[in-house]
């Protein structure tokens, strides 16, 4: 997800003002009813100190997988030892024959689109052959989330707007790359610069609208009466990669591209939208506003509900055209894992990742038919999406967020299923889901069908929102939870739950941590994006330590299963000022790819005086956003 410390706008900034319960409360509840808090109310402090060293030893001498890093405040790429790491692709570098090599202190709009973009964040891995396994020729289909202009132009004052070809140039790193890739002999990763299915796609690209919404008066523009197409994708956080082989991309904050007021003249409806969506006019890209009619809300109010979908793109085929799923709801999307249901029904997990919002699923209508991958998109055309409600008894339910039923009716302002995925956020404030702090990534295990769901923290949480029932209210840690769904059926409406880790530093008890009781852990905080090896083990990227327990953005290890359960161990420590993104395996597991977003974003940053100049170290070189590719020395497998 974006930094927000950073920014003109704060992307945190909580917007929902439902009466739901919160998160905390619930969990607050639930773990009482575990007998994990004191009675007194003594809190997660007194269960940090030690209320839980009897409830299970810890295994002290514990066999490691590898030995896991420190935590560090150095600006360089730290792993284990008989671990290297390779940077196949960097912000800038060429993806086809001809493109012009990177040069910042020239770029244009025409150099970018033939070049990888900005804050690379999701990662996706596809093997070629289509529909074979190869580990060492493939696809990365990569998100780019943002464009810093404070790291991008070289004479920009950080105060005055952006010209028009600074603007394009910011629109073009914007987007999603498909680079082919190989591996070499030693373990190390190369773009294949000729590939026939490399390509850029862009804030400008042409794109369908698909779903409930097409169409619908929301959704119509001056130059799309129709409602039907759409220029760009922006904001592309998490994904996840589909059955058939297409990668789904998320759009997350799009708040940040939108310039001024609403006119007088248009429905009130459609400002009261914008204000529960986050829309205030102002953000760091509103000099785009100056330049593109689309981008000013005085021209074009509709725009921005054009944004905020979950795309997909056929990485296989250069030629097609990406799709907006208005089905899966608009929302600030972190993450689209998709997974079959027990009859073959097509399964996404997603969360909105902004504080007191909500966790979501969609089940498609139709079955998945491995002999017919042509039709397997219209599968996400239809179907239900639910917004998740827990319950202090450790179950949970799905709600169905269905036009007609409940409350979603006309005289509530949901007229049609197209309101309701259009105002996906208003639809959950009605049906009663669970505030929720920050739910970002949410990953089904392939090996046990476990949910796991990073929630990155919520500092907004006011003391007098909490009673003896609700352990932290300033959730500066996050944590991870644990869904099963009833009869291992992704398809079914009822769930139970479970904490996995309470994040932040078990050796303070005022942070409240909790490891399922273990000691032997190296402190995680602010959980944001996963992925599974072969062995079941969740692998946790973060966004925000520097800024929560002070070191620098990690990778760790969870075992979710077993004696080990809980024990989180840190992989790698990234370069100064930069969050990990997009962790991915590829299928044999002996390469683990993570994209380091804005390294060298620190407090009063310019373009002269970075955090960071990693990955080139070069004083007349930005720092890079980069894919890092990720192997043992002696070929084996990442993690052991």
């Amino acid at each position: 997800m974006e930094r927000s410390d950073h920014e003109v706008l704060d992307d945190e900034t909580p917007v929902n003002p439902s009466s739901n319960p919160t998160f905390q409360s619930i969990l607050a509840a639930r773990l009482t009813r575990r007998g994990f808090l004191a009675a007194t109310g003594a809190g997660l402090a007194t269960l940090a100190a030690g209320r839980l060293a009897g409830e299970r030893a810890v295994e002290a001498q514990a066999p490691v997988p590898f030995p896991p890093v420190k935590a560090s405040n150095e600006d360089k790429f730290v792993l284990p030892p008989g671990y290297k790491h390779s940077v196949p692709i960097r912000w800038g570098d060429p993806l086809f024959p001809g493109a012009p090599e990177f040069d910042p202190q020239a770029q244009t709009a025409a150099k970018q689109e033939r070049q990888f973009g900005s804050d690379n964040d999701f990662i996706g891995f596809v093997p070629l052959p289509r529909d074979g396994a190869s580990s060492t020729r493939g696809l990365l289909g990569v998100n780019h989330e943002n464009v810093r202009p404070e790291l991008t132009w070289p004479t920009w004052d950080g105060k005055a707007e952006r010209t028009r070809e600074m603007c394009d140039v910011e629109v073009a790193a914007h987007g999603f790359t498909v680079v082919e890739i190989a591996r070499g002999a030693q373990g190390e990763w190369s773009v294949v610069r000729d590939s026939a299915l490399n390509r850029r796609i862009t804030g400008a690209t042409p794109m369908v609208i698909r779903g409930p919404a097409v169409g619908h008066a929301l959704m119509r523009t001056a130059a799309d009466p129709s409602g039907t197409r759409v220029l760009g994708t922006l904001n592309n956080c998490a994904g996840g990669v589909t059955p058939w082989g297409t990668i789904l991309t998320c759009e997350e904050n799009i708040y940040n591209y939108f310039r001024g007021k609403v006119a007088a003249s248009s429905p009130p409806a459609v400002e009261k939208l914008h204000q529960r969506y986050g829309l205030t006019g102002r953000g760091r890209y509103m000099s785009w506003g100056l330049y593109q009619d689309r981008f000013d809300l005085a021209k074009e109010p509709n725009e921005p509900n054009r944004f905020g979908w979950v795309v997909e793109i056929d990485p296989y085929d250069p030629s097609s055209t990406p799709i907006k799923h208005t089905a899966l709801g608009r929302m600030a999307h972190e993450g689209a894992t998709v997974i079959l249901s027990r009859n073959g029904r097509p399964v996404v997990y997603m969360g909105d990742d902004a504080r007191f919002e909500y966790l979501y699923k969609f089940v498609a209508t139709g079955r998945y038919d491995p002999a017919n991958r042509a039709a397997a998109t219209a599968l996400l055309d239809s179907g239900v999406i639910y917004a998740a409600k827990f319950n202090d008894d450790g179950t949970g339910e799905w709600l169905p967020l269905v036009q007609g039923q409940g409350p979603l009716t006309e005289a509530n302002g949901f007229p049609s299923q197209a309101e309701v995925v259009i105002n996906t956020r208003g639809a959950g404030d009605l049906v009663g889901a669970t505030k929720m702090d920050r739910p970002e990534d949410v990953e089904p295990s392939p090996r046990t069908g476990k949910v796991y769901c990073a929630m990155t923290g919520n500092d907004a949480r006011k003391p007098e929102q909490v009673d003896k029932a609700n352990p932290r209210p300033a959730n500066k840690f996050g944590h991870i939870l644990e869904l099963v769904e009833d009869g291992g059926d992704h398809a079914s409406t009822r769930f139970r739950w479970e904490v996995l880790i309470l994040c932040g530093d078990s050796r303070d008890a005022s942070h409240g941590a909790y490891y399922q009781g273990r000691a032997d852990v190296s402190p995680l905080a602010t959980p944001d994006n996963f992925a599974f090896d072969d062995q079941g083990r969740l692998w946790v990227a973060t966004d925000g330590m520097d800024d929560t327990l002070g070191p620098n953005d990690a990778v760790f290890m969870v075992e979710t299963e077993g004696p080990l359960r809980g024990r989180a161990l840190q992989f790698l420590s990234a370069p100064t000022g930069c969050e990990v993104c997009g962790p991915a395996f590829t299928p044999d597991n002996r390469t683990f790819f993570v994209a380091i977003q804005h390294p060298g974003l620190v407090d009063k940053v310019t373009y002269a005086s970075p955090g960071s100049r990693w990955p080139d170290n070069r004083p007349d070189m930005p720092p890079r956003p980069s894919i890092v590719a990720i192997y043992r020395e002696d070929g084996g497998k990442v993690g052991g």
